[in-house]
């Protein structure tokens, strides 16, 4: 009976660890900007918790990723959260930040997003997203703009396999919601 119990217990103990392993190299949830979603006036469609849920995590993670991108320099950080012209438009401010020598550092202090459309069929999201952003750019490790206000960013996400996508983020005045 013995054996059988140790063979359950590595068993066991082989399965956690592979699990732990395979677990993406993410951040943890602890580390993400913080995104509060309103969906209580949302139109034509409610929102399932689950989908809630969802989303708020996967815009959450893309802000991060923005930020490590556009520190970085590096378009690899996006981690696949970005597509369409969101991410076309990332990819060629990183390019231009690149031949400039510039870099942008964000500290994302969250967002409050307010889901506006839920298309009939789940294929698309509309939020508006008031944000709390201090951005400073710098030109190699000389400060040359710093900036602490809200911003407010219009956004299109689309559901995919297993995550929702930013296909578009506009930046708009102040006043626009």
């Amino acid at each position: 009976m013995k054996p059988l119990l140790l063979w359950t217990a590595l068993f066991v103990f082989a399965f956690m660890l592979l699990a732990r392993e395979s677990e993406p190299a993410s951040v943890s949830a602890a580390s993400l900007p913080k995104v509060v979603l309103h969906a209580e006036s949302i139109a034509p469609r409610a929102i399932e918790q689950r989908t809630g849920e969802m989303v708020t995590r996967n815009y959450a993670q893309a802000w991060l990723d923005l930020a490590n991108c556009v520190e970085a320099n590096r378009t690899d950080l996006l981690n696949d959260l970005f597509t369409g012209e969101a991410k076309t438009r990332l990819t060629r401010l990183v390019a231009d930040q690149r031949k400039s020598g510039l870099r942008t550092h964000y500290e994302d202090h969250g967002h409050d997003v307010k889901a506006v459309f839920y298309s009939p069929d789940g294929g698309e999201m509309q939020l508006e997203d008031s944000a709390q952003l201090e951005m400073q750019v710098f030109d190699g490790q000389k400060m040359i703009y710093s900036s602490t206000s809200p911003r407010k960013y219009l956004v299109l996400m689309t559901p995919g396999a297993d995550r929702w996508y930013v296909r578009s983020l506009e930046s708009v005045g102040n006043d626009a919601f």
